[in-house]
């Protein structure tokens, strides 16, 4: 009854939160040349730690031999609802390489299931911060509890925690101090506002702020002119599609949402068109990436109350479709582009380059041991049955539900059973046994095979594969499958502890904890 209760509050939560702008639009310009006032001297600013940022691509390559990043990401709640609706975009998807597609999740934690960013940590998925609330601005406690509470209930190493976006893409000068106080390698929550045809574009490639921002610099204060001056942090700006209005017809995340054109609704085929465009510039450009910035929410197929069109669906598939018909299109997550960044290959070399191939652990599938796969992991999973959000974990349950101000609640052990150990810095998550206390093996010696095939001239494939649509044609009469992701791969931080709750996290739902546990338990 009281799943009934809570669908029936949900869907109006929902409604709410689908009729009101998504965070992270913009409906122009977010700087300026004369704004930045950016000055770097590329003699003394030199890779692997310091870049300019610049329009060339890093290292001297010239543009042919440069691969086209298209990176991927999702925020918010990992949900099987959210799992779901990535998936139908990427499951079966390939890049050149043959190695199945990677994305950067940035995470955040009201109606998380825990099981599942293990699950899709371990697939080869990079999991990042998007604060625990999904607060604006966020102080410290929000960013760090994050960290903290994804490596006690998920499992995932700390300083496999990278990145971080700011819900909203509301961010100060100061959280980027705070990210670096804390060492993280890169934010991603500035907007490249202005076409790559345009003289003054901000599409920038990713940069360090030694020597400060060089974007949103017309809506951000503090920033720019020199500031904030923060060496080794890195800035990956997400890139924006344009439709035929030019500068004046900006689209950032989920783009399918917005009209095109000055429109007053919705139209696939015009987002199609100025999706090609926008990367048809980038392309036979200098290459500068260029990214897909989504909520799956929107997208789900699998959540009560959204019911995205299949021509949306069916559009999205057939421009993954389209990008990986041209040549030397690679899709990745923000970590494999930001390794490329600070040791540049030409495509020629792209065959040895580590961060592009798919190594996935060599774990007894008869095992059994809660480690992010789930042929190992089936009935090992506690829930955690608290009224807000419940959830499923490997690590054991907290007393009390984490917040900003107690991200690591102690473990509540039942009647009869043991305490389970958290991750320790010498074991990777998949060799992990946190029922035994024990590592598989140690992190030297963990097997991982390399899935990857070679690519090059010598008959082997420049462009990626995998299904989409059938080609689109705008009428929607196809739907997507819902897929089930493969699973295949990776060590300590430490920090303190506001609270604020959000419709969108509301929207996102505790229905998820419900098919999270139908998606587990299957």
């Amino acid at each position: 009854m009281w799943i009934s209760a809570l669908l029936s509050v949900l869907g109006i939560a929902l409604q709410v939160s689908v009729v009101t702008a998504q965070d992270g639009s913009i409906s122009g310009p977010t700087s300026s040349s004369s704004a930045a006032g950016y000055s770097c001297d590329p003699s003394q600013c030199q890779l692997p730690n310091c870049n300019c940022a610049s329009t060339s691509p890093p290292g001297g390559l010239s543009p042919s031999d440069v691969p086209q990043f298209v990176v991927f990401t999702a925020d918010d709640a990992i949900q099987s609802y959210t799992i779901d609706s990535v998936n139908q975009f990427l499951a079966q998807r390939q890049n050149p390489n043959g190695c199945p597609i990677k994305m950067t999740y940035f995470t955040s934690l009201n109606y998380t299931n825990y099981t599942l960013v293990t699950d899709w940590y371990v697939a080869g998925n990079e999991i990042a911060d998007h604060t625990m609330t999904h607060v604006g601005s966020p102080p410290a406690d929000e960013i760090n509890g994050n960290i903290i509470a994804l490596n006690a209930l998920a499992g995932i190493p700390l300083d496999a925690i990278q990145g971080f976006r700011a819900p909203y893409l509301n961010y100060t000068a100061q959280t980027l101090q705070l990210l670096a106080n804390v060492d993280f390698t890169y934010d991603s929550s500035s907007a490249s506002s202005i076409p790559v045809t345009d003289p003054g574009t901000d599409a920038y490639w990713p940069y360090t702020l030694d020597n400060g921002l060089a974007n949103d610099c017309l809506t951000v204060e503090g920033i720019c002119k020199g500031l904030p001056k923060i060496p080794g942090l890195w800035e990956i700006p997400m890139y924006a599609f344009f439709d035929d209005l030019g500068i004046d017809g900006p689209h950032l995340m989920d783009p399918w949402l917005d009209t095109a054109n000055g429109a007053s609704s919705v139209n696939d085929s015009a987002t199609f068109e100025y999706m090609k465009n926008t990367f048809t510039a980038h392309y036979t450009g200098n290459r500068q990436p260029i990214g897909l910035y989504t909520h799956p929410i929107h997208l789900s197929t699998t959540y009560p109350g959204v019911d995205p069109p299949n021509s949306t669906i069916q559009m999205i598939n057939d421009y993954l479709d389209w990008l990986q018909m041209q040549q030397d299109v690679w899709i990745v997550s923000n970590e494999q582009l930001l390794a490329w960044v600070r040791n540049p290959v030409p495509v020629s070399e792209l065959d040895s380059f580590e961060p592009l191939k798919c190594s996935t652990p060599q774990v007894d599938s008869s095992l059994k041991i809660c480690n992010g796969i789930p042929q190992n992991e089936a009935g090992l999973l506690e829930e955690c049955d608290f009224p807000d959000f419940p959830f499923f974990t490997c690590y054991g349950c907290p007393q009390v539900e984490v917040s900003p101000s107690n991200p690591n609640p102690p473990q509540q052990v039942p009647a009869g059973q043991q305490i389970r150990y958290r991750l320790p810095s010498n074991c990777s998550t998949p060799f992990w046994d946190p029922i035994a206390g024990s590592c598989l093996c140690q992190s030297s010696a963990c097997a991982f095979t390399d899935n990857s095939r070679p690519i090059g001239p010598n008959g082997a494939n420049l462009t990626g594969g995998g299904t989409g649509g059938d080609g689109f044609d705008g009428s929607g009469s196809t739907p997507t499958p819902t897929y089930i992701n493969f699973n295949g791969a990776s060590p300590v931080k430490l920090w303190s502890g506001s609270l604020v709750g959000m419709m969108s996290a509301l929207a996102v739902g505790a229905f998820g904890a419900v098919t999270g546990w139908v998606l587990v338990n299957v």
